[in-house]
C-alpha cells in the first residue's frame, strides 16, 4: 500500500482536485481555511513544515521561496505543478499521479517534486 502523505493546500489548487483527494482518504487541509485568502506563501512554508504536511501548489512564488529556503538549508516538501499546462487533465489523473508519489520510494529526496501528470 502505498505511504500517503498528510498535505497543505494553497488556495491555487483547484477544488475538484481537492475534494478527490479526500474522497480518496487523503488528509488534506486547505491554506485558506488555516490563513485565508491571499495568504503569505512564506508563513505557509512554516506551517506546513511544523505540521509535517507535504505543500500542495501551482503557485510559481512558491518554487521561488522553496530556492530561497535550500539556500538557507531549511528542511520542508513541496508538491508542484503548471496549473495552465493541466486545466483540462480530469480528476482521476492527479490522484493516480498522487498514488504514484505516495508509492515512490525516494518521494521528496530533493524537496520539490514535481507532480507527474498523464493525460
Amino acid at each position: 500500500m502505498p505511504s500517503r502523505f498528510p498535505i497543505l493546500t494553497d488556495e491555487n489548487v483547484q477544488g475538484p482536485v481537492i475534494e478527490g483527494l479526500r474522497a480518496h482518504g487523503w488528509d488534506v487541509v486547505l491554506t485558506i481555511d488555516t490563513f485565508g485568502q491571499r495568504s503569505v506563501d512564506e508563513k505557509v512554508f512554516e506551517y506546513a513544515t511544523q505540521q509535517r504536511r507535504v505543500l500542495v501548489s501551482t503557485d510559481v512564488d512558491c518554487l521561488v521561496i522553496a530556492d530561497r529556503w535550500i539556500d538557507r538549508g531549511r528542511p520542508f516538501r513541496l508538491l508542484y505543478w503548471h496549473q495552465r499546462k493541466h486545466q483540462r487533465v480530469r480528476v482521476g489523473a492527479f490522484l493516480e499521479a498522487f498514488e504514484a508519489l505516495a508509492a515512490k520510494k525516494n518521494a521528496f529526496a530533493s524537496y520539490v517534486e514535481y507532480l507527474k501528470i498523464e493525460g
